[in-house]
């Protein structure tokens, strides 16, 4: 028994930081019904806008394991999410910047709840966004959930 947990700890250390990091995708371009097993004859919990962003807990063949930015975790098909990055703002306001800067000129606001699509990978404590507007600023990464 000790042997199995040696080489268990030995491989868990030889795996690197980026074998953990999260999986974030989007719901594709039509709302979809999540489930609460890996089977359309589970119970349906909610349907989710499109858009809306998950982090992919577990693959299991054609279904995913996701949760949502309220914490809630549901299965639903995988071929029904994109790569697409989009984020949810989770502050009551999120102040949209020119530049990553707290001192730079406010773009736009967004409410909780708005989506915005992810347009950079993210810099320290900000994140390049789009709203579907066309408009485009930072936000804090501390005032979305997605990442």
């Amino acid at each position: 028994m000790r042997h199995i947990a040696f080489a268990l700890t030995l491989g868990l250390s030889c795996l690197s930081a980026e074998t953990f990091a999260a999986d974030f995708r989007s719901v594709g371009p039509s709302p979809i019904i999540m489930y609460d097993a890996p089977t359309f004859h589970g119970i349906k919990k909610y349907v989710a806008p499109a858009g809306m962003p998950v982090e992919v807990i577990l693959t299991q063949g054609a279904w995913c394991r996701v949760r949502d930015a309220s914490g809630e975790y549901t299965w639903v098909e995988g071929k029904d999410l994109v790569a697409r990055r989009n984020l949810v703002v989770k502050a009551a306001t999120a102040r949209v910047r020119a530049t990553p800067d707290e001192n730079a000129t406010m773009v736009f606001s967004a409410d909780k709840h708005v989506l915005l699509e992810m347009a950079e990978a993210p810099a320290g404590a900000w994140v390049k966004v789009k709203h579907r507007d066309g408009q485009s600023g930072y936000v804090r990464t501390s005032d979305v959930w997605g990442l």
